[in-house]
C-alpha cells in the first residue's frame, strides 16, 4: 500500500471517529452564566428588557462598533425586536422578546444568518438576593450533527460563555454606579 492510501485510510478514521464521537452529544445544548448584581431587579431589568439598552453593555456591540443594527416598531417589551449586521466576530441576524416579564425575566428568539444559520432561544433570570439580585444569562436551542462537530472542535460553551461573562461584567459597571 502507498503512503497516499495509508494517508487516505487514516483521514477517513479520524473524519469517522469523529463524527462517531460527536453523534453521541446531546441533540440540544445550553449555555449559561450567573452573576451577583449590587443592584435591584428593578435597575437592571431596562437593560435587559430595550433592544436599545443592550448597545451600552454588548460585547457584541464592542467587537463591532460599526455594527448595523436596525429596530422594529417596538424597541422594547414583548415584541420588540433588532436585526444586526456586523463582522466576522457578530455575524448577521436578528432578535426578538418574546417574553418580558418585569423585574423578572426576559426571553429572546435569536436567528442567527451568518456565520451559520441557526435559531436559538436565549433568556436572563433576575432573582432578588442578599447584596442584590442574580442574574441568569442562558442560551439553548438545537444541536444538529455540525453542530455537535464544531462543538467537539471548538468548545461553543467556553466560547459563548466568554462573551456572555464580558456583557455581564459590562452590564455590572452601569447598574452598580
Amino acid at each position: 500500500m502507498s503512503w497516499w492510501m495509508i494517508l487516505l485510510v487514516v483521514l477517513a478514521g479520524a473524519v469517522l471517529a469523529l463524527v462517531l464521537l460527536a453523534s453521541r452529544k446531546p441533540d440540544t445544548f445550553r449555555i449559561e452564566r450567573r452573576i451577583i448584581l449590587a443592584a435591584p431587579p428593578d435597575v437592571i431589568f431596562p437593560y435587559l428588557d430595550s433592544l436599545e439598552s443592550w448597545q451600552l453593555w454588548s460585547p457584541w456591540a464592542r467587537k463591532d462598533p460599526a455594527m448595523r443594527t436596525t429596530y422594529g416598531p417596538g424597541r422594547a417589551g414583548l415584541g420588540a425586536s433588532m436585526g444586526w449586521d456586523g463582522n466576522s466576530q457578530v455575524g448577521k441576524g436578528n432578535m426578538s422578546i418574546v417574553e418580558s416579564r418585569p423585574h423578572e425575566a426576559v426571553a429572546y428568539r435569536l436567528e442567527f444568518e451568518k456565520p451559520f444559520r441557526a435559531t436559538n432561544r436565549a433568556s436572563f433570570t433576575l432573582k432578588p438576593v442578599v447584596g442584590g439580585t442574580e442574574l441568569v444569562w442562558a442560551m439553548e436551542g438545537p444541536a444538529p450533527l455540525p453542530s455537535k462537530i464544531m462543538d467537539l472542535l471548538m468548545n461553543m460553551d467556553r466560547m459563548v460563555g466568554r462573551d456572555f461573562e464580558a456583557g455581564l461584567a459590562n452590564l455590572r459597571g452601569l447598574v452598580e454606579k
